[in-house]
């Protein structure tokens, strides 16, 4: 079968370069948003008096027929086709004859799949949207479900102030909203017709763009018919979305396989969502929370591949762009599925409260409340601070903790402690303090679950 670009060429096609060339492997996945993009195309062409309606009607029932055979798996997929425009307009025209051949008619594969791509990735990121606000639903139920219970807050991996479970897991929230505007972001910008840019300098045909773009439910057409042909930035910006969300995943992963160990045990990861050892029978690990952070480079990965691809590509259409769609399909794949099971994995998950309590005493927790409730003394900062520090570096000399500093220890700390200068030390009152001082709506986590909930609604 000669391919039908081949009127030009007087031999076939190396085997190696057909393989080389194809991307039927990846692009027959664009098969529904092709059929859709032919249909408003042909429509488009029929209401122009381009082809006669009887023809466009002839070739719209064609396009259905063959949508039937592929979701049958009635059709052969080769890499003589090449593509799976080339694969449908060849299997169209043996089904309906010549007539089929007008379909391609004002427009070229370079606008063609240019359209698909959009078309694919309006859906693929429809979908990624409703998946991250699963997530952000999660998180809120969890962060209201814990809002009270303490746990302590790091720096450096270090103890640093008592929080809240659910003041910790609002930070992630905040992470994940970016993220989902992000991506409603990107949207607007692939929300863009191409169809009608041709090959790269139009068509004299008599095309209707807006038309199309109205059959097809975009919001505009592009503008300039070489940037519609060779732009891949909202592809770009949908990878550099998808490596920032998933860091925020991976970051997420790394504390829930800290909190899983031994060492913390801070957490209760339902046994669906972690794996045994095939030699040590006492483990439970956290497998889900590995694989995520593991996959994390690969979506990296695809953001430079494509960075790459693109930075030495002159105007308009290049072949070099067919790499555009491992790196979309992969990142596309990778965190849907990471993005749903954290999900499931955190639904499924319990803090161990009792558990983390019991670590609440180490770290000197209080050190900051103290120094700033000196501050509330008239005690300048600096002052404040080396005071406790010093008052740290006594317990740590003495083996003790802040709370069981006496009065008659104070001389040997600093002539300057008194006792109106130490407030409180329990990790609930160094939480309450946060909220209630100062009026630092950071600090309030009630507040940032109804601020959460009002922006889910």
């Amino acid at each position: 079968m000669a391919n039908l670009w081949s009127g030009r060429f007087e031999k076939s096609m190396d085997k190696l370069m057909e393989e080389l060339n194809a991307s039927i492997d990846l692009d027959r996945r664009y098969y529904d948003v092709d059929i859709k993009g032919s249909i408003a195309h042909v429509t488009m062409l029929g209401e122009q008096g381009i082809v006669t309606e009887e023809e466009a009607a002839a070739i719209r029932e064609g396009l259905e027929k063959i949508r039937k055979m592929i979701e049958n798996d009635e059709i052969e997929f080769s890499t003589r086709l090449e593509d799976i425009h080339m694969t449908v307009e060849t299997y169209l025209i043996k089904e309906i004859g010549d007539v089929g051949k007008k379909l391609h008619t004002g427009r070229s594969r370079n606008d063609q799949v240019a359209l698909d791509t959009r078309l694919f990735m309006k859906k693929e990121l429809g979908e990624i949207y409703e998946e991250i606000r699963t997530l952000l639903n999660v998180i809120l139920k969890k962060a209201e479900e814990y809002k009270s219970e303490i746990m302590i807050g790091f720096t450096h991996l270090q103890h640093a102030q008592p929080v809240t479970i659910g003041f910790h897991l609002m930070a992630y929230f905040q992470m994940f909203k970016r993220d989902l505007e992000r991506i409603e972001d990107c949207l607007k910008r692939i929300d863009y017709n191409p169809l009608g840019a041709g090959a790269l300098a139009g068509t004299t045909v008599n095309i209707n763009r807006h038309r199309t773009t109205e059959l097809l439910g975009f919001s505009n057409i592009t503008e300039n018919a070489m940037d519609s042909v060779s732009d891949k930035d909202f592809v770009l910006e949908f990878l550099s979305d998808a490596a920032i969300c998933i860091m925020h995943l991976s970051r997420f992963s790394e504390e829930f396989i800290i909190w899983n160990s031994q060492e913390f045990g801070y957490i209760d990861i339902d046994d669906a969502y972690c794996t045994g050892s095939s030699i040590m029978p006492q483990k439970k690990n956290p497998d889900i929370a590995e694989l995520i952070r593991g996959k994390t480079g690969r979506v990296y990965g695809n953001l430079m591949t494509m960075l790459t691809v693109m930075k030495g590509t002159p105007l308009a259409y290049n072949k070099d762009f067919q790499e555009d769609k491992a790196a979309l399909f992969d990142s596309l794949d990778t965190l849907r599925i990471c993005v749903k099971v954290f999900a499931k994995m955190l639904e499924n998950t319990e803090f161990k409260t009792e558990e983390i309590s019991k670590h609440l005493g180490k770290g000197f927790l209080a050190a900051t409340d103290i120094a700033e409730h000196m501050v509330k003394q008239n005690v300048p900062f600096r002052e404040a601070h080396e005071i406790v520090g010093n008052m740290v570096k006594y317990c740590e000399n003495n083996n003790m903790g802040l709370e069981d500093i006496k009065e008659e220890n104070y001389p040997e700390i600093s002539e300057k402690l008194t006792a109106n200068m130490i407030p409180e030390l329990s990790a609930r009152a160094c939480v309450d303090r946060r909220v209630s001082y100062g009026g630092t709506a950071v600090s309030d986590v009630e507040r940032q679950i109804e601020a959460g909930k009002k922006y889910m609604a």
